[in-house]
């Protein structure tokens, strides 16, 4: 962790002489007012100078990488990140060899890398983050098999005329099946149970 102590005749000045020597911005900077200084006697004697310490604040993306990197070396995964950020949201997209280690039976184990590593970039963030961690796009390919289960699973319903419970999903997978059978005809969907066993049931309406 970075960190330099500067002086300077204010706080101010001190400080602006600690983020030019770490060459960052102030929304990356710790400060610690070691010392506020005093002015001297007419301006010339007595006087202190101020002294403050300023460390780097890790930055909440890098942080992320590192994770991903450490969780993927620790699986016997050798990994490339890419980022791409959308305001508030950030994708990690994972590529590599023996890249189905990290993604795990019905992405569970994706599923589990990535709300830790939510939690490890709104550790160091400002504000927060949307984190979705992808790996050879699954995601889009989970989404498709969720689609296509949703409507073979609202046909069941209709056709049986009976209830039809779905296995326990996370929260978001549990939206992409509420909306795509939004406007299905003849039955409603309502998400049931708790997490991590909260699941959703489709049934068919009159």
């Amino acid at each position: 962790m970075k960190q330099v102590t500067a002086t300077g005749q204010s706080v101010e000045e001190a400080v602006d002489s600690a983020l030019a020597q770490l060459n960052i911005s102030r929304d990356r900077a710790e400060i610690k007012i070691v010392d506020e200084g005093k002015k001297g006697f007419l301006g010339l004697f007595g006087g202190r100078q101020a002294v403050v310490k300023v460390t780097v604040r890790p930055d909440a993306i890098e942080e992320a990488v590192k994770y991903l990197e450490n969780v993927s070396e620790k699986m016997g995964v050798t990994v490339q990140v890419d980022v791409r950020q959308d305001g508030k949201n950030l994708t990690f997209w994972l590529s590599g060899e023996k890249i189905a280690l990290l993604i795990g039976k019905r992405g569970q184990t994706l599923n589990s890398i990535q709300y830790l590593t939510q939690l490890v970039a709104n550790r160091y963030s400002n504000q927060y983050l949307n984190i979705t961690v992808d790996a050879e796009d699954y995601r889009k390919r989970r989404i498709d098999t969720l689609i296509q289960l949703a409507e073979r699973m609202a046909a069941q319903a209709v056709r049986s005329g009976k209830q039809v419970s779905l296995e326990p999903m996370p929260s978001y997978e549990r939206k992409v099946i509420h909306t795509a059978l939004m406007n299905y005809p003849k039955i409603k969907t309502t998400s049931s149970g708790t997490e991590p066993y909260r699941h959703l049931v489709i049934t068919p309406t009159k």
